[in-house]
């Protein structure tokens, strides 16, 4: 049975996907049967013949070149570029907990280590209208441990802050942060980890540069993140 990782974000768009390409890529260039894994994912955009093509696993899959198949990284796949509760709502096909964990579990069957990614932040609905589902409920019937990942920029002292806090209160295992956009003469992003790191007592896994091919972490300690 493989090993398992939570990706969460402090928001949309802070890099978890691109952090997510990241680390499958360092696991697959290392031998490693890893695969990525996303419960829902909105804002995709339809190919020729209608079908709906899943741009953050594509993105992971180009990247990465994990031999991973499309169809087996997320079992819910909306084209309105919005929560994934307000995506089925639109669409239909609302999120069914139990199909979201068959599909990890034949991942854990399949592979040594998986990388899961979340919808937008910690608190992002899954569905809503025909009962109340969260990215917390995933994390908890999938017994996680979570990595957040955070913009080095403006505003992340806070956002880190009220994750991480939420996050810990709710009795979730977090293995650190990794900051994304980071510059390394930038005062506000050196006072932004430091401050982080002193408000969380949460580790700092890697900074990553904007433009980065590859995730400054070495193998084992990569590998140790999984669970």
């Amino acid at each position: 049975m493989g090993k398992k990782l939570f990706i969460t974000g402090t928001g949309t768009d802070v890099g978890k996907t691109y952090v997510s390409a990241l680390i499958l890529k360092k696991l697959n260039q290392n031998k490693e049967k890893a695969a990525y894994y996303k419960a829902a994912m909105s804002g995709n955009i339809k190919a020729k013949n209608g079908e709906l093509i899943p741009g953050d696993a594509k993105f992971v899959k180009d990247i990465s070149q994990i031999d991973q198949s499309l169809q087996t990284m997320c079992p819910y796949v909306y084209e309105a570029a919005v929560s994934p509760h307000l995506a089925s709502r639109l669409e239909g096909n609302p999120v069914d907990i139990k199909v979201v964990m068959q599909h990890l579990t034949r991942l854990l069957t399949n592979y040594d280590y998986i990388t899961a990614e979340g919808s937008g932040g910690i608190l992002c609905p899954l569905k809503f209208d025909e009962g109340e589902l969260s990215l917390t409920d995933f994390i908890k019937q999938g017994n996680f441990p979570s990595i957040i990942v955070a913009d080095a920029g403006l505003g992340t002292i806070n956002y880190v802050g009220l994750t991480a806090y939420y996050m810990q209160k709710e009795g979730f295992k977090i293995n650190g942060i990794i900051f994304n956009n980071f510059e390394q003469d930038n005062i506000l992003h050196q006072d932004n980890l430091f401050m982080c790191k002193h408000l969380t007592s949460l580790p700092v896994i890697a900074l990553v540069k904007k433009g980065d091919t590859d995730i400054d972490i070495p193998i084992e300690k990569l590998k140790a993140l999984y669970e």
